[in-house]
């Protein structure tokens, strides 16, 4: 986790307010958090390869029936997308949050064109939905995912909602893999059958970010997107993420780290990587 360069962003680390919104909350917005010739140079970066040019190329080909450009993981990061994954001010925000304890999980990146459909609320903390004895123990384990909106959102425009607090729910057979179930299960939430759980009223936040801007959440909260209307005045929105797990068993997602991250990787970015990748029935052993 290298500290001796320049960071990628506006501010050294979280305050206090930020970290109290973290725990009580389940996430923390940073509007404009970028410089601006990262944010530039970011957005530089994965207009310019090559998969996103040929399918920005044929947006115009997709517009009766648009589709979401997505590749997980993530592997083919440029210089600054590279640096996202230890950045000093990322470092010192998973540190302050979850501890010095913690793992690089997986990447995503995302590219959302006019008419795109909403994408429904949902947990993503991948050990919450299964019995397994090992996902049991890890079931109080951290799962951050960092989402970077290199060319923001404005509200009923590809935006993020949360429903703040409802990370603090524990998990029930009803938000289970069952989709019928899950997707009935936020409603419930918001009709306040589980406030006194959560020890707060649990209604819905729906954000708008300038570009430049990140949000930092604990999986286990509730999360949605909204759609992408056909008239938008832009064209796609740009979304990246880099998922961190406390130590411990693999997530569902957990990558197989490219040798070469391995072999140009410092002790502590090779820290990060030196943890098992997710497999086929891993979970039952």
């Amino acid at each position: 986790m290298t500290t001796d360069r320049d960071s990628l962003f506006r501010i050294p680390g979280p305050s206090k307010a930020d970290l109290d919104s973290f725990h009580d909350d389940g996430y923390i917005a940073f509007p404009n958090v970028f410089t601006d010739h990262a944010r530039e140079c970011l957005i530089r970066e994965i207009e310019g390869l090559g998969q996103v040019r040929e399918y920005v190329d044929q947006l115009k080909d997709l517009a009766e029936d648009p589709k979401a450009y997505f590749i997980r993981p993530w592997n083919e990061r440029g210089p600054y997308g590279d640096r996202l994954i230890d950045d000093p001010f990322i470092t010192a925000l998973l540190t302050a949050t979850i501890g010095p304890d913690f793992h690089f999980c997986h990447s995503a990146l995302n590219v959302a064109p006019r008419g795109i459909g909403p994408l429904r609320y949902h947990q993503d903390h991948h050990h919450w939905k299964h019995e397994n004895p090992v996902n049991l123990a890890e079931r109080d384990k951290y799962y951050v995912q960092i989402l970077y909106y290199l060319n923001g959102f404005t509200l009923g425009d590809r935006n993020l909602k949360v429903i703040p607090g409802s990370h603090l729910i524990a998990p029930t057979e009803d938000a289970s893999p069952n989709r019928q179930a899950a997707d009935a299960f936020p409603l419930r939430l918001l009709a306040g059958e589980f406030d006194a759980q959560a020890g707060r009223p649990l209604r819905e936040k729906r954000l708008e970010l300038p570009p430049g801007s990140m949000v930092y959440i604990n999986a286990r909260i509730y999360h949605g997107v909204e759609p992408k209307p056909i008239d938008s005045p832009q064209p796609y929105r740009i979304f990246n993420i880099d998922i961190f797990k406390e130590a411990g068993p693999p997530h569902r997602h957990t990558q197989e780290i490219p040798a070469d991250w391995i072999s140009n990787a410092g002790p502590a970015r090779r820290k990060l990587f030196m943890r098992e990748a997710y497999t086929e029935g891993c979970w039952t052993h």
